[in-house]
């Protein structure tokens, strides 16, 4: 078998171009602030397990980057997290020394530093400088020779020569040479090609489109703004599926009107569809109160109580950790909602009682990985037990809050088996398994049913699953 070509979104993998030329450390150092605030990125998320998404608006903003600067950090910080295994395992080939044993924001600047070696267009000598006056200017000067020498020993090899020297034989081993070569751990690897039945070439497929850049997709928020009216204030372009999304080609979307002003806001296409299906799904008989089990952040309950409003119904919406809560409060300011602070497993509401209940479950988050890029390396097969136990006890709940003849959507940020397949068969006995495909159009490649997997790599979402159940 052939491995797979260049994953997409990624600049093509140069040839080597000779040895860099040695910085010259008798200057006082000139510290780009662009690579500056992704090492400072690097460096939230390894010391205070920081979100990447989260934390690095803030540090642009405390920089006051903007424009190409915030492109390259964004860039910069993004790419090394998401490649973080990756870079390990190249940077380990040039030291003797244990990357336990590194000083932390040196290894956060070898990582910066081989990142733009090995997968960006920056020219091997800009990159090993401005890396080595980036340790000078820091904490740990006197490590700059020791990054320079190790920086020199990476850039003797191009990134598919190193996956070549590190991976197992793509003919021997597809699994454990696609998880090196878009730098997943192969756990990970392997459970997505589990989900996948085992096709190696859409294996290929799926961690490439997991291993690049995703679009930013946003959400206008029915009855407050049409779909027309966002693309003409963003200036951007109609989702594919989603009546309500929106592409935005460019630009922050803080800097939208609609996004400012909470009229519309970021959530991907993924999210925007499993939601509308539940909602969307007919219904026999009252279809006045709905739940959100598991509401935090609030964006699925955004939707869901813009829809109750249009159609006279509410929404109750719980969430277990107290400012979570109040993010939800926020989001569904002026919306027919009532957020409780409560466990979702005995949040304290009447059962039998409502028609519609959505059920996101803290899961793994596997299928948006895109989209956070560290949350790879965070991860371990270890997480799912716990988690799996989790989703089946909120479903329970979920069983006995749902009316007979109610719905509950049952959805993960997840293709893991365990978490998907798994749950819906091990389903509390009352729940009967509703086929959700016809909620879904115009989607292409749903598979056979009666649950819905959705993919990058097929639909250009994050992978989100939707299992659809109606009470006996």
């Amino acid at each position: 078998m052939t491995p797979p070509s260049q994953p997409p979104g990624r600049s093509p993998r140069r040839g080597p171009s000779g040895p860099p030329r040695r910085p010259d450390t008798r200057q006082p150092p000139v510290v780009d602030q662009a690579r500056q605030a992704a090492a400072d990125l690097l460096n939230a998320v390894r010391q205070d397990g920081a979100y990447a998404n989260l934390a690095l608006p803030r540090i642009l903003a405390q920089k006051g980057l903007s424009g190409r600067d915030a492109a390259l950090a964004t860039e910069l910080a993004y790419g090394t997290c998401r490649a973080m295994g990756l870079l390990d395992a190249v940077i380990s080939q040039g030291t003797d020394r244990p990357l336990a044993d590194l000083d932390g924001q040196v290894l956060d600047a070898l990582r910066l530093g081989a990142y733009q070696l090995l997968r960006t267009r920056i020219p091997p000598h800009a990159a090993i400088n401005t890396t080595v006056d980036l340790v000078r200017g820091g904490p740990r000067p006197g490590a700059a020779g020791f990054v320079n020498a190790v920086l020199r020993r990476v850039s003797e090899r191009d990134e598919q020569a190193w996956i070549d020297f590190l991976a197992p034989s793509f003919d021997e081993d597809p699994v454990g040479y696609l998880a090196v070569s878009t730098a997943h751990p192969r756990w990970i690897a392997e459970a997505l090609a589990d989900s996948l039945d085992g096709s190696d070439g859409e294996l290929a497929a799926a961690l490439e489109a997991d291993d690049s850049r995703p679009g930013v997709h946003l959400i206008a928020r029915p009855g407050l703004v049409t779909q027309a009216e966002l693309i003409a204030e963003s200036d951007g372009t109609a989702a594919d599926f989603s009546p309500y999304g929106v592409y935005l080609t460019d630009g922050d979307p803080a800097r939208v009107p609609a996004v400012a002003d909470g009229r519309a806001a970021v959530q991907d296409e993924g999210s925007q569809l499993v939601t509308l299906a539940l909602a969307g799904a007919p219904l026999t008989g009252s279809d006045s109160r709905w739940l959100d089990l598991a509401a935090g952040p609030g964006g699925k309950a955004a939707i869901l109580g813009s829809l109750a409003a249009q159609r006279g119904a509410t929404l109750d919406a719980v969430e277990i950790t107290p400012h979570r809560a109040e993010l939800v409060r926020g989001t569904v300011r002026g919306l027919p909602v009532t957020v409780h602070t409560a466990d979702g497993r005995d949040p304290g509401l009447p059962e039998g009682s409502f028609d519609r209940v959505l059920l996101d479950a803290p899961c793994t988050g596997l299928g948006a990985l895109r989209r956070r890029p560290e949350a790879r390396w965070r991860r371990s097969p270890d997480d799912v037990g716990s988690l799996v136990k989790l989703q089946r006890e909120l479903l329970e709940s979920a069983a006995r809050l749902v009316r007979p003849g109610g719905l509950i959507g049952y959805v993960t940020c997840s293709p893991h088996l365990d978490e998907t397949a798994g749950i819906v068969r091990r389903r509390p006995k009352n729940l009967d398994l509703v086929d959700v495909r016809p909620y879904f159009p115009g989607v292409p490649e749903l598979g056979e049913g009666p649950t819905v997997q959705l993919w990058p790599h097929r639909q250009g979402t994050d992978a989100m699953f939707l299992a659809l159940f109606q009470r006996r």
